[in-house]
């Protein structure tokens, strides 16, 4: 038996999320404007330099993915929904409702 989790969220929501990383080139570190916004607005925490939105954070270069994403995948999706193997789960939701959900499935499995 197979199944196959789709975890579904809106596409705000996605731009959102990936549009408000910003990186410290030297350290790596990361933060989210929304999420974990740094102390001073644009600059690393330790050491004060400015932040990046590295290219592939950009809205266009996130919209130009959705759209690749949905055009590779609309025929493997429906396939697998023919199958009646496809569990959507709404990824939006809180992460422990999300993995309670994704947990519920996996029980299912032989």
């Amino acid at each position: 038996m197979a199944a196959v989790i789709y975890l579904e969220v809106p596409e705000e929501e996605l731009l959102k999320r990936g549009t408000g990383r910003r990186i410290h080139p030297a350290s790596g570190r990361s933060y989210h404007m929304m999420f974990k916004p740094p102390k001073n607005e644009g600059k690393d925490d330790v050491t004060g330099e400015p932040l990046i939105q590295r290219d592939d954070d950009k809205e266009e270069t996130i919209k130009a993915r959705l759209l690749s994403f949905h055009k590779n995948n609309k025929e493997i999706i429906d396939f697998y929904e023919e199958q009646k193997v496809v569990h959507k789960i709404q990824g939006n939701d809180a992460i422990g409702k999300v993995w309670k959900a994704v947990d519920e499935v996996l029980e299912k499995m032989p």
